[in-house]
């Protein structure tokens, strides 16, 4: 089973690559889902704890973990040091599971992939791309983005041209959804047929 790590840059379009990978039949282990549902289930406690009041009815209350985390940004790591290990956990049933049902290959789509390190746990890299233009157009077009927040995101991730330097395989979807899509297909053929080595 080939193990595909699908990453890139906020605005880049990577959620809607990764819906036409599984439109393609390809099983997705979506990262953000996965800690979007800790933050109702088994994170809750320890955010809770280390983070006091965005515990709320049992949920992670998101905003204030942001305002917190906008306050005190070296504190992500003490974040990412209680959610990692559980994305890690969920991550690796995925994989157990693909396995078990005989799949081919799986996505783990995984949008701080370099950052967190995650490129040891992949045989091959899909960076999605697009230009800087369009990134930044589609990312403050987003409900309660502003300049500063976008810019806090950039900080943390790493640059979109060091992403694509490091990439087997990239998806430009600046040229559209039908380009985009072809692409995805042709990657799944390309390590279908073996041809990528």
């Amino acid at each position: 089973m080939i193990v595909i790590g699908l990453t890139g840059s906020i605005g880049m379009g990577k959620s809607t690559t990764a819906a036409m990978f599984a439109a393609e039949g390809i099983p997705v282990n979506d990262a953000d889902a996965v800690v979007h549902d800790l933050y109702r289930s088994e994170a809750v406690e320890p955010i809770g704890r280390a983070f006091p009041g965005t515990a709320v009815d049992g949920v992670i209350d998101r905003k204030e973990l942001s305002r917190q985390l906008a306050l005190a940004p070296d504190r992500f790591r003490q974040l990412e040091a209680i959610v990692h290990p559980l994305v890690r956990a969920r991550e690796k049933a995925f994989l157990e599971e693909s396995r078990q049902t005989g799949a081919d290959m799986v996505i783990l789509d995984i949008p701080l992939l370099f950052e967190t390190g995650g490129e040891g746990r992949v045989d091959r890299i899909v960076v999605v791309t697009a230009d800087q233009e369009i990134q930044r157009e589609r990312v403050l077009a987003r409900p309660g983005m502003t300049e500063e927040k976008f810019a806090m995101i950039l900080s943390r991730q790493m640059p979109d041209a060091q992403k694509r330097e490091r990439a087997d395989f990239l998806v430009d979807t600046g040229k559209g959804m039908d380009a985009a899509r072809k692409q995805v297909s042709e990657i799944i053929a390309t390590l279908r047929n073996g041809e990528f080595k």
